[in-house]
Parts: C-alpha cells; structure tokens; sequence
C-alpha cells in the first residue's frame, strides 16, 4: 500500500481554487450545476482497482405560473472519463422529470426519479465515494433511481403538522429491451410490473428525523419462471420492501442508521460469472454512519453496511451476505468547490467461500482516492 500512502499525502496538500458561480435569471430561475471527480481506485481485485473518474452535470429549473402554480424540472447526466474516445455505453441520464407545485396540496412529477425507498436510504448514503449499497441498485423497482415514476410529495402534512412530510409513488410496467440476454441477472433485474410505494417523515427542530418507506409490485412473467431454469433466482409474483431509518445533524454532528427488508426484489452477482448471480428471495439490510465536521473542513465517517439474504436456492446455501463491509472515510473541503477525499472500504465478506466467486461478487478491500471541483 506504498502508493496509497503517496497518495494519500498528495490530496491533502492540493491548494485551494477559485470558487464558481451558479447562473439564475429572475423569475424563471435556471440552476446549472455539476461535479468533476478524479477518482482512482487501489485493490487486489482487477476489476475494482484503476481511473474510475467521472463528469457529472445537470440543470433544475422553476417557473413561475400564477400565484398558485409552480412549474419545475430537472435533468442530470454522468459522463465516464475513463474511457477511450468512442466507447460505448459510457454516458446515461441520472435524472429527468418535470413537474407542477402547489402552494398548498403540493408537488406532483413525473419522470426518470429516484424511487420512495431512497426516501429512507438518503439518511445514509452520504459517503463520498462508496455506501447506499446494501439493498439500493439503480433501475431495480423503486429502490434508488428508476423510469416511469410519478411522485406526490407534501410538505408539512398541508399545513398542518409543522415537519410532517408525505411522499407517495407510482411506477409503471416496464420490460427494457437492449442486448443483454433475457434469463440475465442485468436483464431480469431491470424489469418490473406496476408498482407503488410511500414514504412518511418527521423532521424536529432539534436536528433529529425519523422516516419509514414501503414499496410493493408485480413482477413480470419472466421473472417469476426464471426460477424453473435458475433456481438462483427468486420465483415469487411480487417484489416487495420496508424500511426504516432515523438520522441526527446538528452541532457539526451527523449520525444515520437504516433497516430495510426486500421480498424478491434484490440482484446479486455478475451474468459473466460461473453461475451468472441470482435474485434474492429476502434479504436484511443495515447501514450505520457517524460523521463529523471540523472547522478546518475536514470531515472523517465511519459507517457499516451489510445485506444479508435469504432463500437463495444456491448451491452454496440459503443464507449469505452479499454486501458486508466498514468504511472509513475522511473529506476534506478546500473551499465551497473543491474537495479531496479518502474512501477505504474494508471488506468483511469471507474470501474462502465459493459462493461470492461463483457469483461474480468481490471480496477484496478498495481504497478510492477523489479530487472533485464542483459548481
């Protein structure tokens, strides 16, 4: 770890830059916005070490309609930096919705958004590099960000509960098309039938939130009868998940804790694997993070994150962790634009059972080292 070390010394002496402006214009405000993160990994496993640095953009703009209506939307797109000029598949929408307000019931959108069980997962996914993986994976129902969603959010339970927030969402049926192989975890994954979900929080004014979420769909007839072929992969009609979380941010202090369960829902491995990875029947999640802010603006975390699932039907057994890991993580913010960071996470899955090599799954620790700029 020679390298880390020099590394390391190099990201906490880069001197500080000149700060960039975001650009509003009056009443129609349009807010551009985005981040460049150098990032480079180290690890003993070769498909986790290496440049994984990124661009990332976006805009959120609002309309003003009457004294009552609101108009918004928003769109952010990632570019990959690591790749050779011409690469494929290396750039892809974040986010795209638009939406109306309220100044009462409101806000209802509808787009490319992040599902209601982010709700709850937010409270700890607020590593620089690495966390919010125990059970959240994109374009998989409504567990992080997803297409075809239609969300109604009010704030303050309409005025009447000072903290109180409601969230409410539905999902479409969706079969994507692409040139993954049909009975593939990437393929099955992404499917979904029509979904819905809610979320309810409380915010105090002491700093301390509590939250819950729930989500249920169907599932599509491909991915029930999977299950005939690879009984790695779960067989039930719907695809379900609960959670709950709690977080603390005052007095330079951050703590978040989550709980979440998933009922045939949550993808594990890799299709190029010996045995290509599966769907669990069930699985638990925890994530735990504690955090604090100096006034230097040195900010160093240590969080825990696990998934344990159930009903696998793999040779290897029922009951496995997929994800099992502490993380120690220290950020340093040179001014209101420039960061630097070290993100070590230190693998806790058992490097001696076959199951995580059969499935494509890494048990190697990784260090992620990031220079970011972001206006």
């Amino acid at each position: 770890m020679k390298n880390t070390l020099i590394l390391i010394s190099f990201i906490f002496t880069v001197p500080p830059a000149m700060a960039a402006d975001v650009y509003n214009k009056s009443e129609n405000k349009l807010n551009l916005y985005g981040k460049i993160d150098g990032v480079h990994y180290l690890s003993d496993n070769e498909r986790s070490r290496g440049d994984k640095s990124y661009f990332r953009t976006g805009f959120s703009g609002v309309t003003q309609i009457n004294d009552q209506f609101t108009g918004y939307g928003k769109w952010e797109y990632n570019i990959l930096a690591n790749q050779t000029e011409g690469s494929d598949d290396n750039s892809w929408t974040r986010l795209a919705y638009v939406g109306l307000k309220h100044s009462k019931w409101g806000y209802i959108d509808y787009g490319r958004n992040y599902g209601i069980l982010y709700d709850v997962e937010s409270y700890t996914d607020m590593l620089p590099e690495f966390g919010g993986d125990s059970y959240t994976q994109s374009d998989v129902f409504m567990t992080g960000r997803t297409q075809g969603v239609a969300t109604y959010r009010n704030k303050d339970f309409f005025d009447l509960v000072e903290g109180l927030h409601l969230g409410l969402q539905y999902q479409g049926k969706n079969i994507p098309t692409g040139s993954e192989e049909p009975s593939s975890v990437s393929s099955l994954a992404r499917q979904h039938g029509d979904g819905y979900g809610g979320s309810l929080s409380y915010d105090t004014d002491m700093g301390l939130s509590i939250a819950t979420s729930v989500a249920s769909s169907r599932r599509t007839g491909e991915q029930k009868n999977a299950h005939k072929n690879n009984r790695q992969f779960a067989c039930g009609d719907k695809a379900q998940a609960w959670t709950v979380g709690m977080k603390y941010d005052a007095h330079r202090v951050y703590l978040g804790a989550m709980y979440a369960e998933t009922r045939n829902m949550t993808a594990y491995g890799s299709d190029d694997s010996l045995y290509g990875g599966g769907i669990a029947g069930k699985t638990r999640n925890t994530e735990l993070t504690a955090q604090y802010q100096f006034d230097s603006g040195l900010k160093p975390a240590l969080s825990y994150i696990a998934s344990r699932a159930e009903k696998l039907h793999s040779i290897s057994g029922n009951n496995k962790y997929l994800v099992k890991y502490i993380d120690v993580s220290m950020t340093y913010n040179l001014n209101k634009n420039m960061s630097t960071y070290l993100d070590y996470r230190i693998n806790l899955l058992d490097a001696n059972d076959d199951f995580y090599a059969s499935n494509g799954i890494a048990t190697d620790n990784i260090a992620a080292l990031g220079l970011v700029y972001q206006f």
